[in-house]
């Protein structure tokens, strides 16, 4: 397998329902996983864009959340609907989803 040109880390984190730190998978974090995938294979991308289900990335009120390398891009609430557009205009159009990003205070 070639080195991927971006990797992409999803948190599955998964905690008991009421904690007080939330959890990606109350938030949906599966259908974005789901969605990823679909969009990786029907678009041919698996030597372009390396896909990994992770534990925690952090600011769990904010999941589910992406994380984009190289760049350290961390993006919140992410959604199914969201997965073209930041596969599309970041991974392979290197702009980053404004409306996506977690706020700088957070990271």
């Amino acid at each position: 397998m070639p080195k991927p040109e971006k990797h992409v880390f999803i948190c599955t984190q998964n905690r008991a329902q009421g904690h007080p730190r939330g959890s990606c998978v109350s938030n949906g974090c599966a259908d974005v996983m789901n969605e990823f995938m679909s969009e990786i294979q029907s678009q041919n991308l698996f030597d372009r864009i390396g896909l990994t289900n992770t534990g925690c990335i952090g600011p769990c009120k904010l999941g589910p959340s992406v994380l984009v390398y190289p760049e350290g891009v961390l993006y919140g609430k992410v959604t199914k609907d969201d997965v073209k557009t930041i596969i599309v205009e970041h991974l392979l159009g290197d702009k980053p989803v404004e409306k996506l990003l977690v706020p700088t205070e957070i990271w």
